[in-house]
């Protein structure tokens, strides 16, 4: 009787224990944050585009199917991440992010109502102070992804990039929101590990410096670009996973990033 008060008396302890990474990992719910790559890939205007020619795909003599492609694209277009390195000298390459700087917990921030009055509109330092006001300090360690609600233009080039010209002309077009050089200074100070958005860049487009990649690239701080599905992600709660193609001296790569759901 004394062993079976004891066990009933556990019960709601051993109900409220947190489930193992491994429980959380099978049976979490996850989201993913990445566009496929094919023929309407959006890519910057200057680069080259994602090309996929097929070797086989057939039935061969031996009796079974057989498929396969080849494939060609530059390194910073779809969904994809920016090394330090591809604005900032010495900085690390794709290959030389450390593995736990690409996973950590999510913090949202939604911008979403403010951009949609300007496709130049930048994400400022105050954006990030209200933020704080309403959820509490971004922890250090954090992945921020800015949603300004661009993911439901793609992929519309016209309307996502402002343009669908090609070339330098199509640069001189580009239209997206990014963030301000301040809200990169205020994300170094609070050292979160890496920074996304819904949009080509983190540098609004018709940026002609570059700023916020070099702030946060001189803190070897890499960015995530073109992100996928930031309206399924809650503020607080996701932890995100952000793999890109190891790239040996790469200034970015092919980026697949998921979330897990609180």
């Amino acid at each position: 009787m004394r062993r079976l008060l004891i066990a009933v008396s556990l019960l709601p302890f051993v109900a409220c224990r947190e489930p193992s990474l491994a429980a959380r990992l099978a049976a979490g719910n996850w989201i993913d944050l990445t566009y496929t790559f094919d023929s309407t890939t959006l890519y910057w205007p200057t680069a080259e585009p994602f090309h996929l020619t097929v070797v086989s795909a057939r039935r061969v003599p031996a009796g079974y199917y057989y498929s396969a492609n080849n494939f060609s694209a530059a390194e910073h277009g779809g969904t994809h991440l920016d090394a330090p390195v591809h604005f900032v000298e010495k900085k690390r390459s794709t290959d030389q992010i450390p593995l736990n700087q690409l996973m950590g917990p999510a913090v949202i921030i939604d911008v979403s109502q403010k951009a949609n009055s300007s496709a130049d509109f930048r994400v400022h330092q105050s954006d990030i102070s209200d933020w704080e006001t309403a959820h509490g300090e971004i922890p250090e360690g954090s992945i921020v992804l800015i949603r300004t609600g661009w993911g439901s233009l793609w992929p519309d080039a016209a309307r996502y990039l402002g343009t669908t010209k090609k070339g330098a002309a199509g640069v001189a077009e580009l239209h997206f929101p990014g963030l301000d050089l301040d809200a990169a200074r205020a994300l170094v100070r609070r050292r979160v590990k890496a920074v996304g958005i819904d949009t080509p860049s983190i540098d609004y487009g018709q940026s002609a410096t570059y700023v916020v990649h070099r702030r946060l690239f001189a803190s070897n701080i890499p960015a995530f670009e073109n992100v996928a599905n930031l309206d399924k992600v809650p503020v607080t709660g996701a932890y995100v996973i952000a793999l890109p193609m190891k790239i040996g001296g790469g200034s970015g790569g092919p980026l697949r990033i998921v979330a897990l759901l609180p």
